[in-house]
């Protein structure tokens, strides 16, 4: 999970180095390489790449499309561990969604960690200039769209292989970006292409070596290393964007942090 974190945090780098490139078309590249490379590998071992139910590998594919893009929005217009924190409200939308969608139990206790993690991104948005309203909202959205995904997930986990899930993610994401991509498209140039590919790469290598994680370890404790990609997010942002923070942006990334990993030990 640590090597998912870096590459995760590589992926994040990366789309900054690209603001001219439209997020929607980053998204696009990424998922012509990951489409490719998901359907040779599952080509290869001969799984059925369609799967068994193929309506809710589509609902899937929607939500997680709609929570990519708004998170690569967030990505190119506010600091990088800013948008990452506020990213990382995904499980608690992941758990308050469980209730009604998977019939998961939740402790009173969670939802006072679950306000918690809300003041964080309050305070985070309160103390940074730099996320106004609007980016905050785009990024709280697409927190709620990646807890949506992971729960269509769970609903999928005794029927589908995991590859093929993946899968769906660039099959149903593709043609929503070409689309959009058709009304606002900028030529990469020179290292874009270099970039674009290596997103494509960070990806694959993130979301490979995340499954192979959720599949061989405690679910607990790997939740809880995804939280490394805070220092990542904070370590890159300095080196590479001259990104710093005041004491009251630290104080609510740590809220955020701190009421997810409480809810993580609850549970």
């Amino acid at each position: 999970m640590i090597l998912a974190g870096i590459f995760f945090a590589l992926m994040n780098v990366s789309v900054k180095f690209l603001p001219h490139i439209p997020a929607i078309e980053i998204i696009f590249f990424r998922s012509i390489f990951s489409l490719i490379f998901s359907l040779v590998y599952l080509r290869s071992q001969k799984i059925n790449v369609f799967g068994n139910n193929k309506k809710l590998l589509v609902v899937r594919g929607i939500v997680g499309s709609i929570g990519l893009i708004t998170f690569f929005y967030t990505l190119q217009n506010i600091p990088l561990a800013s948008a990452v924190t506020i990213q990382y409200l995904s499980p608690i939308f992941t758990t308050i969604l469980g209730i009604f969608l998977v019939r998961e139990k939740v402790k009173p206790i969670q939802f006072l960690y679950f306000g918690m993690a809300f003041v964080g991104v309050i305070v985070v948005q309160g103390f940074d200039t730099r996320v106004d309203l609007i980016w905050a909202g785009v990024g709280v959205t697409s927190a709620l769209f990646s807890g949506l995904a992971y729960n269509v997930i769970r609903k999928l986990k005794n029927t589908e292989h995991p590859l093929v899930i993946i899968f769906y993610f660039p099959l149903v994401t593709l043609p929503i970006a070409t689309v959009i991509c058709f009304f606002n498209w900028v030529n990469p140039e020179g290292w874009d292409w270099v970039l674009l590919l290596w997103i494509g790469v960070c990806t694959q290598s993130a979301q490979y070596f995340m499954t192979v994680a959720y599949q061989n370890a405690n679910v607990s404790k790997v939740s809880s290393l995804t939280y490394l990609g805070m220092i990542y997010a904070l370590i890159f942002g300095f080196i590479f964007f001259d990104e710093t923070f005041t004491l009251g942006s630290y104080i609510g990334m740590g809220l955020v942090v701190l009421g997810i990993l409480l809810n993580i030990k609850t549970k």
